[in-house]
């Protein structure tokens, strides 16, 4: 225990200090899910949005055209459906190989690696956070 904090001597807690050879684990809280690791690489110059958390879980969506509109609007080429997202949420747009998300002004924020971004570009992995949803690029090479 790190000097000057003291347990008091009639609890015992069973809790023991951390040290080097602690390890830590992530624990999935009761309704939150979280999509098994098959999020492989689509085929070479194709590029997949893959739900990794929330709703839908292991949902894959196609990433095709210059655009690709994310929102709850039933226009939208990727609808998520919870009211966590907003009818026009986010934008992917495609050119020349490089993948750019940005924010369209949405309530609840669009978060690219858990940062809030308004416009940011994308590389396979990222992972890109609307509403519950949390939605991770894979790109083919």
């Amino acid at each position: 225990m790190s000097e000057g904090l003291q347990r008091h001597p009639e609890l015992d807690d069973g809790l023991r200090p951390l040290d080097a050879t602690t390890r830590l684990e992530r624990t999935t809280l009761p309704g939150e899910a979280t999509a098994p690791a098959d999020t492989d690489r689509p085929p070479a110059g194709t590029a997949l949005l893959v739900t990794v958390r929330g709703p839908g879980l292991g949902t894959r969506y196609p990433v095709a055209g210059p655009t690709v509109t994310i929102g709850r609007h039933p226009d939208s080429d990727i609808r998520l459906e919870d009211v966590t997202v907003s009818r026009r949420h986010a934008q992917l747009r495609i050119a020349d190989g490089s993948y750019t998300v940005a924010d369209l002004g949405s309530l609840n924020g669009t978060y690219v690696n858990q940062e809030r971004i308004e416009s940011v570009a994308l590389e396979d992995g990222d992972e890109i956070q609307i509403g519950k949803f949390r939605l991770m690029l894979r790109v083919g090479r």
